[in-house]
């Protein structure tokens, strides 16, 4: 009996579940959603090469557009592959790892630490290969000095690195040696003995209490138990000779021909004049009171209660820091107006692009909604929203997003939208004329130019029509009554030049 039982529910889910809402585009061609939630949800628009497999509601995702296929298992791995271009991007755990491809390169990352990379190089048939897993093993190639490694900290060679044009080291901290725009630095016991040789250059230093270098005519420097006493000569050959002395922390001086500046008893008091601009800085218990006026900039910061800073394309202004912020970018190419509260709790902002006359707006209450406003005048909005407004990343939307978002809605002003709620339990999308919805199991309807189809409890009642033919169905039956009644009226078409809403809602 209970075996009996068991497979009478498989076949009724089986029969339920193989009741699909299809519908004809204007060519014959027949889309289709068939959906049996929260195990499967599968939606096909042949007019637009376009198709949607979500199985366990966000967990798993097929799509497929045109050339470009979606592969995701949430939130293990996603997926981008795109068939002209021969590319492909897989992101696992995000942001944990990632692989890129393409005709020309491939990329592997973890956290950034473990990077693996090959590209080609400009020579036909030769390509260029890196890895690393930082700091422990490096390994790349030069154009110059051919393949390099470093194992740290036993032995290492590097070029075009960290800032150096070429590191060598055997044993950190033990020995090491750089180059940099041929000034040779050898270290040992770093950072505490080091000696400097170049082209008319010579220093050495035993950190911190005592060291100095100079280049003839180009530079000269000093420092006593350093950071209390620092002396620096630099840029003697150029227009712009510079002297700094710091006497940490009663005393700082900068004075060149381009700029002076300075500072007491730091941070109590500065200030800086740059001769070039007319720029004045002052400031007091730095970061907390500051003024500037100049050509480059104006600030006002009497920090927490009112800062402003303003300059030629800019303004950013705090009220009761970190409660309010308001801050502008005004250029001929790219504008943007955004108020925020607290940083993240509350984010309003509005982009624009004068040449293009493009605007989109994102609005963010965390964690409870964003709103985004695309170019096209797409809208969208999403409940709850715990991560994007901290990270608005296209990894969070992703990967992490859709697992969590209960409800969301896309809309235009030419009427079209689409809405689905927990995972498409309850769904809904409006494209011109044409109109879906579903409240799983109880009720499907679905129309499209003449035709529309209802369906109860999965099938139990089933109701079609398309043009002057009826056709109705009982008990999940494969066949039922059909008929046919006096033409109607057909729909109006979608107005020229409507936007329609592109996206479809799949979880």
């Amino acid at each position: 009996m209970k075996c009996f039982r068991l497979l009478f529910l498989a076949t009724l889910a089986t029969i339920i579940a193989a009741s699909p809402l299809r519908a004809a585009d204007d060519n014959g061609r027949e889309g289709t959603i068939f959906t049996f939630w929260p195990l499967i949800d599968y939606r096909e628009s042949p007019a637009e090469e376009f198709s949607n497999l979500s199985i366990l509601g966000p967990l798993v995702k097929i799509q497929r557009q045109g050339d470009e296929t979606v592969t995701a298992l949430r939130p293990l791995v996603y997926r981008t592959s795109v068939e002209r271009d021969d590319a492909a991007g897989t992101s696992i755990l995000y942001p944990l790892a990632s692989v890129t491809s393409a005709p020309e390169q491939w990329n592997l990352q973890v956290l950034q630490l473990l990077q693996v990379n090959a590209f080609r190089r400009d020579e036909p048939g030769e390509t260029e290969d890196t890895s690393m897993l930082f700091p422990l093993y490096i390994r790349g190639e030069s154009r110059e000095h051919g393949t390099y490694t470093s194992v740290f900290p036993f032995y290492g060679t590097l070029y075009n690195r960290l800032f150096r044009d070429e590191i060598h080291y055997v044993l950190f901290p033990l020995y090491g040696r750089t180059v940099a725009k041929g000034t040779t630095t050898r270290h040992y016991l770093y950072p505490f003995f080091a000696t400097i040789e170049g082209q008319e250059e010579s220093g050495w230093q035993f950190w911190p209490l005592y060291g100095r270098s100079s280049g003839e005519g180009r530079y000269d420097k000093q420092f006593v138990l350093w950071p209390l006493y620092l002396r620096e000569r630099a840029g003697l050959d150029t227009d712009n000779p510079t002297e700094r002395l710091t006497m940490f922390p009663f005393y700082a001086s900068t004075e060149s021909p381009r700029l002076s500046s300075r500072s007491y008893l730091w941070p109590f008091a500065g200030w800086s004049s740059d001769h070039a601009t007319g720029q004045e800085e002052r400031y007091y218990l730095w970061p907390f009171i500051m003024t500037a006026r100049g050509e480059k900039r104006e600030v006002d910061r009497f920090l927490p209660f009112y800062s402003r800073e303003q300059t030629r394309e800019s303004v950013k202004q705090w009220y009761l820091w970190p409660l309010v912020n308001h801050d502008e970018i005004t250029s001929d190419t790219y504008c943007r107006d955004r108020d925020r509260l607290l940083f993240f709790l509350y984010s309003d902002s509005i982009e624009r692009w004068p040449i293009d006359g493009a605007e989109r707006r994102t609005t963010a209450l965390w964690p409870l909604f964003t709103f985004h406003r695309n170019e096209r005048g797409v809208k969208s909005f999403s409940f709850p929203a715990p991560l994007e407004p901290l990270t608005p990343r296209e990894g969070i939307e992703q990967n992490w997003a859709p697992l969590w978002r209960l409800y969301i809605q896309k809309w235009n002003d030419g009427g079209d939208s689409a809405v689905s709620f927990l995972w498409n339990l309850y769904w809904h999308e409006k494209r011109g004329n044409d109109l879906a919805y579903e409240v799983f199991p109880l009720l499907a309807y679905r129309t499209r130019g003449e035709g529309s189809d209802v369906s109860i409890l999965k099938g139990l009642v089933r109701y079609r029509s398309s043009g002057d033919k009826r056709m109705l169905r009982l008990f999940w039956l494969p066949f039922g009554l059909e008929w046919t009644e006096g033409s109607h009226e057909a729909r109006g078409a979608t107005p020229p030049g409507e936007t329609r809403i592109e996206a479809r809602y799949e979880p």
